[in-house]
């Protein structure tokens, strides 16, 4: 059957209103903290960071050029949206990823009623903490090779206009790579296993991932994102990707 282009966005919504069901939101818990915590540093850093080339760059030249700062900011909640926000997305769902592999289990349990382990719970989630910190940092060099081309085009002339949209497509895969991992991963799949199936319904995987990545940008939506993309892409992987 034919996947609906923007289905994938869809799952995201639903993920929403999956961490707010009684039974899943103690689950949610442990994920929303670290994920407001990783984002309050981001923006806390990005600020500050800019702040000091503001006060570096006034320094240096006229004060009839310091009107320059009114056009640099937007600049800099652009650059610190695609590269700041995106790779502490990352860093927080390497923080998260036990915690994030419990909620996956939970939610799949309440849409389907069938429980993956019996001796799954938080002991499962700490004594798996290890191995699974590894295999997220596996991701990790996974999406920072990938990046590598795509940070490239930002430094070519002419090229570099389309490059923040690119960046955004590159981001929307990664983030759908992340989170399906989840699902996917409580149930054996290896990462490989993982993109082929993603790769057979691309586009649906593209509009979850680019839905995810446009919601990280808003403002205190972004600190829910985390756990409702985890639950979302646990209702995909139960409706679309499982056979």
């Amino acid at each position: 059957m034919p996947v609906n282009p923007i289905s994938g966005a869809g799952y995201l919504l639903k993920g929403m209103r999956l961490i707010m069901q009684p039974g899943l939101r103690r689950f949610v818990l442990l994920p929303l903290l670290i994920n407001i915590l990783v984002f309050s540093a981001a923006i806390w850093y990005g600020v500050s960071q800019f702040e000091s080339f503001l006060t570096w760059m006034e320094s240096r030249i006229p004060s009839w050029l310091h009107w320059l700062d009114w056009i640099l900011w937007p600049l800099f909640v652009l650059v610190l949206v695609i590269l700041v926000f995106y790779s502490f997305t990352l860093v927080a769902n390497l923080l998260a990823s036990p915690f994030n592999s419990l909620l996956a289990e939970k939610v799949e349990l309440y849409l389907t009623g069938r429980p993956l382990h019996e001796d799954g719970g938080w002991k499962k989630a700490l004594i798996t903490l290890v191995p699974t910190l590894i295999d997220e940092l596996s991701k990790l060099r996974f999406a920072v090779l990938a990046a590598v081309p795509f940070l490239i085009l930002f430094l070519i002339p002419g090229i570099n206009l389309a490059a923040p949209v690119l960046w955004f497509l590159y981001m929307a895969w990664i983030l759908t790579l992340e989170y399906s991992d989840y699902p996917m991963g409580n149930h054996g799949l290896r990462f490989r296993e993982m993109r082929a199936r993603l790769r057979r319904k691309r586009m649906l995987g593209l509009s979850f991932g680019a839905a995810t990545a446009g919601l990280t940008m808003v403002p205190v939506v972004n600190f829910i994102v985390m756990p409702s993309a985890v639950a979302g892409a646990t209702a995909m992987w139960v409706d679309e990707l499982s056979s």
